[in-house]
């Protein structure tokens, strides 16, 4: 079993009310890569510049993540971004953004990285996300993610690379944007008759909603009392969905997507406690499992016939 993914490697400067951060290491990759390194082995295909030193590969490489397919640019830089956050953490606020080595970005995978079990197509051009499909032809599943900009201003190519996958993960806002519809049911609904049999719905802070042809299934997101940085918690979720359905779910059931839905919500969960990767590059298994009970408590309930009044 193993997991490739595809996307940005960064540097993040992120200040919110509890605190700031100049430089972390960060971007769709990254934090995708380490939350699905609990679970599987996983291959990242990003670029990077002069800027990236030993220090960021050998944090990777901590966790087990191959960092063989990262793309090293002589004399660039990686690609950077600036924001914040105010009160609302479910709105990120772009205050800089520097596309360095990213901007020129041709995805190139080696022969590990192309022959991985499961594909995560992070959010880059929907052209560039057909490139990679079409070196990843033996992936049994393979999944994207993407934004309103392409949704903006490359629908025609989104929807193709959509066409050519089997799982679409989206926050739900997209979802709408994408269809046109603002009912999130009737949404989803829309995006599986575009070809992925799986949707998946981001809603922050509130969880997480699948949408497959047996139904529905929601999860909420875990009540913490210290949160600090959501940044990277989508991917982070992401991560944690897929990495859980390479390592364990080969067949996949309703239970193994729910399952799937739930390590996901717990390990986005520990994302958002620090700054940037501070805390889920310091994460436990023991930790991971602890928290997974935890959401099993939360939403469960006994189910006994009740008198209901006429």
């Amino acid at each position: 079993m193993s997991l490739t993914v595809v996307g940005s490697i960064a540097f993040d400067s992120v200040r919110t009310p509890f605190g700031e951060r100049e430089r972390m290491l960060g971007g769709s990759a990254v934090h995708f890569a380490l939350a699905a390194s609990f679970f599987t082995d996983v291959h990242v295909v990003g670029p990077v510049g002069d800027d990236f030193g030993e220090k960021h590969t050998e944090m990777l490489e901590s966790r087990g993540i191959d960092t063989s397919a990262i793309e090293r640019v002589e004399g660039g830089q990686t690609f950077f971004w600036r924001g914040h956050y105010g009160h609302d953490l479910n709105v990120a606020h772009t205050d800089d953004t520097q596309l360095g080595v990213f901007a020129d970005f041709q995805p190139k995978l080696n022969d590990a990285a192309a022959q991985a079990d499961v594909l995560f197509l992070g959010n880059i051009q929907p052209d560039l996300q057909r490139q990679v499909r079409a070196q990843c032809g033996s992936a049994r599943f393979a999944a994207l993610d993407s934004m309103n900009l392409w949704i903006d201003t490359a629908r025609d190519s989104l929807v193709a690379a959509i066409g050519e996958v089997d799982c679409v993960i989206l926050n739900d806002a997209e979802i709408r944007m994408l269809t046109g519809e603002p009912n999130l049911a009737r949404a989803a609904k829309a995006v599986m008759a575009m070809g992925p049999r799986i949707v998946v719905a981001k809603q922050g802070e509130y969880g997480a909603a699948l949408f497959t042809e047996d139904g529905f299934f929601g999860l909420p997101g875990i009540p913490l009392e210290d949160v600090r940085d959501p940044t990277g918690a989508g991917d982070s979720f992401a991560g944690g969905f897929l990495g859980y359905l390479d390592g364990h779910g080969s067949e996949l059931t309703t239970a193994e997507l729910r399952r799937a839905m739930a390590y996901g919500t717990v390990v986005a969960s520990f994302n958002v406690e620090r700054f940037g990767t501070e805390r889920v590059r310091e994460l436990t298994a023991a930790e991971i499992e602890e928290r997974f009970r935890e959401l099993l408590a939360i939403t469960r309930f006994e189910e006994r016939p009740i008198e209901l009044r006429a």
